[in-house]
């Protein structure tokens, strides 16, 4: 997991089907919040299916700065120990590159009584306030401030509470779940996010000895326990990543298999692809698409928290939706920019008009190649799909924001057949 290289670019050559088989990584947005929870504990951590990704080196390098051990074996599981952390500091610099990185700031105040996190600053897909985990963390007794783009926060000991959200957050239920554990008494979270990725960090804590119900539904209540004990887990595989392939070979009428992924996490994303026309089965651990020669329809969505359709979802397809049969809606209720990959797909060729929050799409016959540049993550997995479908060389810039979600995408989809490279500058 080296530093990103910022002037990369990905060439693809679109119009070839995408055949085979591929193998779905752990999920970023939980293995984020779990390298977090493991400051909790002063006994070692190892983890499973870690997946190889620049937001991870980012979350790794921050608490090796505060003194946490991390070691990767032979078989890439990550050795991690705590015990000797001594410093209670997210500086800038990291936290600027991840805004995951604010998921330091309640294990730190459960286990050691202060923190001082930077605040994350901006976010090319909107506003992600801070302030729902403030909040949380004062009605636990924490004495907190925010001064020069730092959050200074201190508590001698984190007492329960009885706290709801005023909006449902995924790292503001995180960071008052893992405050919560070492505190003392119980604490109650209402209106807590449901995403499968916040069940996998509860079940991690659990692991560990913390007493936690809920999890997955829309109330969570953890008793405080002492400390927490040594523990092996796995993480779970990414979701977004088994809806990405399974939407590249939509597009371009393929057939694939995706294999140790979670079906059960990707109901809506499945549903709306068979509205599209694509057959699809499942089983435990596995999702077969194959589109069977059949033209794609465009679908309506609407994004919401899970169980909904997941707005990391949306510009995905948002793609898959600019060469469907028909005209679809696409409505995004999550962040108030995240049509910037919309502007991009104009360039391919694309009929999509946004009024608000509402991108409304009118199919084309094809896309054809252009020079596109990535604004965030999802935008630009939206754009390798759109890619992957368009006449000629497409040349994707700032793909960078790719490996910060995608464990190697152009190895992945070279073996499935795609005409994709990448190039440094």
């Amino acid at each position: 997991m080296g530093k990103p290289r910022i002037m990369d670019k990905l060439k693809i050559t679109g119009g070839k089907e995408l055949n085979g088989e591929v193998i779905i990584s752990g999920a970023k947005n939980a293995a984020l919040p779990i390298l977090a929870g493991s400051i909790l504990s002063s006994a070692p951590v190892t983890l499973n299916n870690i997946p190889q990704l620049n937001d991870v080196a980012t979350m790794l390098t921050l608490l090796q700065s505060m003194g946490a051990e991390v070691i990767f074996d032979e078989k890439m599981d990550l050795r991690l120990n705590a015990k000797e952390i001594e410093k209670y500091f997210a500086p800038y610099d990291l936290v600027k590159t991840m805004r995951a990185s604010i998921l330091v700031l309640g294990p730190l105040l459960s286990r050691f009584g202060r923190a001082e996190v930077s605040l994350p600053g901006g976010c090319a897909i909107g506003a992600r306030p801070v302030n729902l985990h403030v909040k949380g963390l004062r009605a636990m007794g924490a004495k907190i401030s925010i001064k020069n783009g730092y959050i200074y926060a201190t508590a001698k000991k984190l007492q329960g509470t009885n706290y709801r959200f005023d909006e449902v957050s995924v790292t503001g239920t995180e960071n008052i779940m893992m405050a919560a554990v070492l505190a003392k008494g119980k604490t109650v979270i209402t209106n807590a996010a449901m995403e499968p990725e916040v069940k996998d960090l509860a079940q991690f804590l659990k692991s560990m000895g913390a007493n936690i119900e809920g999890e997955g539904t829309s109330q969570i209540v953890v008793d405080g326990v002492d400390r927490l004990r040594e523990t092996n887990y796995r993480i779970m595989p990414d979701r977004i990543e088994s809806g990405t392939y399974l939407i590249a070979a939509a597009i371009t009428g393929g057939k694939i298999l995706l294999k140790k992924t979670a079906p059960q996490y990707l109901k809506t994303v499945i549903s709306k692809l068979q509205l599209s026309g694509a057959n699809i089965k499942c089983g435990d651990d596995w999702i077969s698409l194959d589109m069977h020669n059949k033209k794609l329809k465009a679908v309506d969505f609407e994004t919401s928290p899970y169980p909904g359709f997941p707005t990391d979802m949306q510009a995905q397809f948002c793609a898959l939706n600019s060469i469907s049969s028909g005209s679809a809606r696409m409505k995004e209720t999550i962040f108030e920019n995240r049509f910037q990959h919309v502007i991009e797909l104009h360039r391919m060729g694309a009929d999509i008009e946004i009024k608000g929050n509402i991108a409304t799409s009118k199919g084309v016959r094809r896309l054809t190649a252009a020079p596109v540049m990535a604004t965030d993550l999802r935008a630009s997995a939206g754009l390798i799909i759109a890619a992957l479908a368009a006449h000629g060389d497409t040349i994707i810039d700032r793909i960078y924001h790719i490996d910060r979600g995608y464990e190697r995408i152009e190895e992945k989809l070279q073996q499935l057949g795609a005409h994709i490279s990448r190039e440094t500058s």
